[in-house]
């Protein structure tokens, strides 16, 4: 399967995002891409820098505006798409969602964030509820998309469950960079945690992982920070971690990477993580500490 990955810097103009998004979308498609993956809150600016109440205007429902735009884009190309939305739920409830669009514009699913990151400068429990409907993957016409969103990327078990439903690959639209205070060397620490972390899902599943993160720097609208320099890095694992792709730093991309689906089978005979999981003595990781 060809997958499309599109790493790109956001202007405070939503309409500017979508519209260099879908130049980005059908420039991968004309290079054969069958499922194309976006970076997380594609339409606007990381808005999580600050708690800010009237941002709040910025959602949508689902279906809405975006779901339909994108999905008629997708219809065009005949793509798969993930897109990345923040979603309009209810008065007072909001999630960060990702939401599947099928090769004919229908909606094939959604997964809600279930880790919320309440950080300096990452403020997103102000704005997104968790999510409420588990870690399932999505079936598509391209195979069973284990979608996850950015925090978390860092939690083993939401790749596994995620894995354990019958996932084919595990894909992570991101929104995550350097805050310019710290040194070169912490930089480097947490970019590196960021790419093991990931790699260690696809090893450890025996799974292709595709992450996609946006570049480029956002200042912070309070000045209570120096903003977020998104690390870019987008890229994709194979199923014993081999990285297949990586993107730059700093550059804005359009790639196409080709993958082998039964790559996952055959690495899972080689290495039967799943055979010798002794699932007998694993009933404390429901505690949030073993005492």
């Amino acid at each position: 399967m060809k997958i499309g990955i599109v790493q790109q810097k956001n202007a405070s103009e939503t309409s500017v995002n979508i519209n260099k998004l879908k130049e980005n979308i059908k420039a991968v498609a004309a290079q054969g891409a069958e499922l194309v993956v976006l970076q997380e809150l594609h339409n606007s600016l990381y808005f999580c820098q600050v708690e800010d109440p009237d941002i709040f205007d910025l959602a949508e429902t689902i279906p809405g505006k975006s779901t339909d735009e994108f999905g008629a884009l997708a219809k065009e190309l005949g793509i798969v798409l993930v897109l990345s939305l923040f979603e309009r739920r209810a008065p007072g409830l909001y999630h960060n969602t990702a939401v599947v669009i099928e090769k004919n514009g229908s909606i094939a699913g959604k997964y809600r964030k279930m880790h919320i990151p309440d950080d300096p400068a990452y403020y997103e429990k102000f704005y997104f509820t968790p999510g409420d409907l588990g870690f399932r993957p999505i079936e598509t016409s391209v195979g069973k998309l284990g979608v996850l969103v950015c925090w978390d990327q860092w939690y083993p078990e939401a790749a596994r469950l995620m894995a354990l439903a019958g996932a084919d690959l595990l894909i992570y639209p991101t929104a995550i960079g350097w805050e310019s205070t710290d040194s070169d060397e912490e930089k480097q620490r947490q970019l590196g945690a960021w790419v093991i972390s990931q790699r260690g899902h696809a090893v450890a599943n025996g799974l292709h992982v595709v992450s996609v993160n946006r570049t480029g720097y956002e200042p912070d609208p309070s000045a209570q920070t120096n903003g977020i320099q998104f690390w870019g890095n987008s890229f994709v694992a194979g199923p014993q971690g081999e990285l297949l792709w990586q993107g730059s730093n700093s550059d804005e991309e359009t790639q196409v990477v080709e993958i082998n689906m039964k790559r996952s089978e055959e690495v899972r005979r080689m290495w039967p993580f799943f055979r010798d999981r002794r699932i007998d003595a694993f009933d404390e990781l429901t505690k949030r500490f073993r005492d």
